[in-house]
């Protein structure tokens, strides 16, 4: 037997829709998931509309459970967070968080789902995959108690490596952003804030998540003689510019990147990194990181405008409420 659902697809360059998809009946060792919440990754998800993955990332780019080929058209997205309506008895009825895109209900390993603690509201943990990503970075950073660091870019990403870094006894960080509005989301975090002009130099550590060529120059000026600038940004088929003739050389930097695809921590499996994310979320601090909802029905026109340009959005909420009523 199968069922219908209702999902989002990326069409075209800057179109996406809600489409009808087949959901089969879970079969042994899987779970049928009845969304609740879903978040939209405003940078990967906006690049992916626009067309953005380069051929040659079309396979390394994939969403874990995404339908489709690059460029289009594509189910895509991985914050979801719904209930266990069919599956193994200890899975049944607990809220859980899948890396899956935006659709009303769905079919998947039960193996692929990550039960939600008790003291997580399942909106929030939605940032679960973000904080992951998070988490990857201060394994392949491996900061030190006490280090100065910055994080350049108050995206949705650079505030929840912020987070996460700011928990570290005795560290010292500095969101930079160049949107002074940050500076309220920082001050939340529990963090510095400082515009790219009047940021602190000398950092013992330097995380850059702006996605600009900009952002990435500053990041290299602010790090202190011989120590790391992580690079967490994803720039798709953009070129950039990176100013190795200055500062690179005679401070004798090093420029290392962080991809969450892989687990930066040699005794760690992806499960444990994903329930670690859902414990940090346990504390509501990072409410502060949802910045706008809005029901699942009205998700493509959300996406048109989040693509349009600057936005001060981080993550935004999708909510499938009136979705499931309306069946």
């Amino acid at each position: 037997m199968t069922r219908e659902a209702r999902a989002l697809w990326f069409n075209a360059p800057g179109e996406s829709a809600v489409g009808w998809v087949t959901v089969a009946e879970p079969g042994p060792g899987e779970v049928e998931v009845r969304t609740l919440w879903s978040g939209v990754s405003r940078g990967t998800e906006t690049l992916v509309l626009r067309g953005g993955v380069p051929a040659r990332q079309h396979e390394l780019m994939r969403a874990p459970f995404q339908d489709g080929d690059f460029p289009f058209p594509v189910k895509y997205g991985y914050l979801n967070v719904g209930v266990v309506e069919t599956g193994p008895p200890e899975l049944l009825g607990r809220t859980v968080f899948c890396l899956y895109p935006h659709q009303t209900r769905y079919v998947v390993p039960a193996a692929a789902v990550t039960p939600v603690p008790g003291t997580v509201p399942a909106s929030r943990a939605v940032l679960a995959g973000t904080v992951e990503t998070a988490v990857n970075v201060v394994w392949d950073a491996a900061p030190l108690v006490g280090d100065r660091i910055a994080v350049v870019g108050g995206g949705m990403v650079g505030c929840c490596v912020a987070a996460v870094l700011g928990r570290i006894p005795g560290v010292r960080v500095q969101l930079v952003d160049t949107d002074p509005a940050r500076a309220e989301v920082a001050e939340a975090l529990g963090v510095g804030f400082a515009s790219p002009e009047r940021a602190d130099g000398g950092r013992d550590l330097v995380v850059h998540a702006s996605a600009t060529e900009a952002g990435l120059a500053r990041a290299l000026e602010l790090a202190a003689p011989g120590c790391p600038v992580v690079e967490l940004s994803w720039f798709g088929d953009r070129r950039v510019g990176v100013p190795l003739g200055e500062y690179f050389h005679s401070r004798r930097l090093v420029l290392r990147s962080s991809q969450v695809g892989t687990v930066a921590h040699p005794r760690r499996t992806f499960a444990e990194r994903m329930a670690l994310a859902l414990d940090l979320l346990a504390d509501p601090v990072f409410d502060v990181l949802i910045t706008g909802r809005s029901p699942f029905e009205e998700l493509p026109a959300v996406l048109s405008r989040l693509a349009a340009g600057p936005s001060a959005q981080l993550c935004h909420l999708v909510d499938y409420g009136a979705a499931h009523a309306s069946r």
